[in-house]
């Protein structure tokens, strides 16, 4: 059987891949991709969106705890853990159809089942019904990453458990423990926090949430340590005793180590690139420690393969990876694509307060050499917040003093997953104080205080 051609072959697809063929196809491109197990990825089916609609769940069931304080009434407040579950794989599946009717629209040839690359510009894909073989100059790697596990501490889905296995709980934990408080960890524990387990986080660096900036790291576990939680900085679990039904940690501070018990463990301890079993080796792609070395056009070295997304390195968010999709599909089709700027894209997290952040922290853009000036703007002067009964949270941004270049900007508290936008923008536009203080923001809004943090750094703040 011949091979089928294409001018362009994804491989995998998630928010990378699915949105590099679609861009491909606007193109004018003819798109194949090829996804081994669920269209949307794991962002879609596993991770950024079910995780969200398990969030809200808690949130409501949190503001419902709290009616009393807006003059409501509401007796009796229980959760239903499989409705909530049910609510969340219903969202995810709502999506993923979505993205086969995307794929459909555009015209691109899907192919589910296993790829691998024999050959340069050859792409064999293993499917139910057997060996299918395509080829295209331009090939995108865009097979994503999975949970790290680390020995010892390996998930079994009954005691230990990973992002799937919390995502689709066999059971509501009563004692908990979240090992690794970057975005995943934190909102496992956030989620599970709020509907009445009694959760313990481990982080082996100095602070929970480590790529925020320290400040907001602060605020945030103060708020976290408030709702119950207890956090153990500086920490490690050094092995897991599995017994029935429950689970001894070994937890190592400060040299010493003691022994916890536990009904659940969630390990969220970073991920690692899906390089395997793709033949990128006899390719002769470099691959560190389990990523696609890349230039910043995403191209691997080698004459048509480029790499997207979560398998060519950090940072490991789906925004990014669309619009690397979308950066190498233009590259493909002729146009003249800009290079995608790590320290221009947002991350998001989703606990209880929120955390955003765009640019560097201002530790960060200390040790690049700027003299900085920094405002902060607080929730408590914010007449929105109040009325929402959101009054914690904070708003901090780092200018550079000599040019009044925005470096970074950074949040903790409600909504901020949304109010981060205007500082990317600003960023994109590259806006200096000046400008975002000639703006004017609606008030009664949350995003006067991201005005306000700026005039706080000039020393002009008006209501703190």
């Amino acid at each position: 059987m011949a091979a089928k051609t294409f001018d362009m072959i994804v491989i995998g697809a998630g928010p990378g891949g699915y949105v590099a063929a679609i861009r491909g196809a606007q193109l004018g491109l003819n798109v194949a991709i090829v996804e081994r197990e669920h269209m949307g990825g794991i962002c879609l089916n596993w991770g950024c969106i079910p995780t969200k609609a398990l969030l809200r769940s808690s949130e409501v069931f949190h503001l419902m705890h709290r009616a009393k304080e807006f003059g409501l009434k509401a007796d009796g407040v229980d959760y239903d853990l499989d409705a909530v579950v049910k609510r969340s794989r219903g969202v995810a599946k709502q999506l993923n159809s979505g993205v086969s009717h995307l794929m459909k629209k555009n015209k691109v040839a899907v192919f589910m089942g296993e790829a691998s690359l024999p050959a340069k510009g050859k792409v064999s894909v293993k499917t139910d019904k057997g060996t299918e073989d395509l080829t295209a100059k331009n090939i995108i790697l865009a097979t994503g990453a999975r949970a790290r596990e680390l020995p010892g501490l390996e998930a079994d889905g009954d005691l230990v458990w990973t992002y799937k296995h919390a995502l689709l709980p066999p059971r509501m934990p009563k004692k908990l423990l979240v090992i690794g408080s970057g975005a995943i960890g934190i909102e496992f524990a956030s989620f599970y926090n709020t509907l009445g387990a009694d959760t313990t986080v481990v982080e082996v660096m100095d602070r929970v949430l480590p790529v925020e900036d320290a400040e907001i790291s602060a605020f945030a576990k103060k708020a976290f340590v408030k709702q119950g939680m207890k956090i153990r900085e500086k920490a490690m679990v050094k092995q897991l005793d599995r017994a029935k039904g429950k689970v001894t940690a070994h937890i190592e501070t400060g040299g010493k180590v003691e022994k916890q018990d536990f009904d659940t463990v969630i390990s969220a301890v970073g991920i690692v690139g899906n390089v395997e079993g793709l033949g990128l080796e006899a390719l002769g792609v470099k691959v560190d420690r389990t990523h696609v070395v890349t230039d910043e056009f995403c191209r691997t070295g080698i004459d048509g393969l480029y790499a997207i997304g979560d398998i060519a390195g950090a940072p490991w968010l789906a925004h990014k990876a669309s619009h690397e999709g979308v950066m190498v599909a233009e590259l493909v089709a002729g146009k003249h694509a800009h290079p995608v700027k790590p320290e221009s894209i947002a991350g998001c997290t989703y606990c209880h307060p929120q955390v955003a952040s765009v640019g560097f922290t201002e530790a960060q853009a200390k040790e690049k050499g700027f003299d900085v000036k920094v405002g902060r703007f607080p929730f408590i002067g914010n007449g929105k917040a109040i009325a929402l009964g959101e009054p914690e949270g904070l708003v901090k941004t780092v200018f550079d003093a000599k040019t009044g270049e925005l470096l970074g900007a950074h949040m903790v508290g409600a909504e901020v997953t949304e109010l981060i936008q205007g500082y990317v923008v600003g960023r994109q536009l590259e806006t200096t104080e000046e400008d975002l203080m000639h703006t004017v923001f609606p008030h009664p809004t949350l995003s006067e205080m991201m005005h306000e943090s700026v005039l706080d750094a000039y020393g002009r703040a008006v209501h703190f």
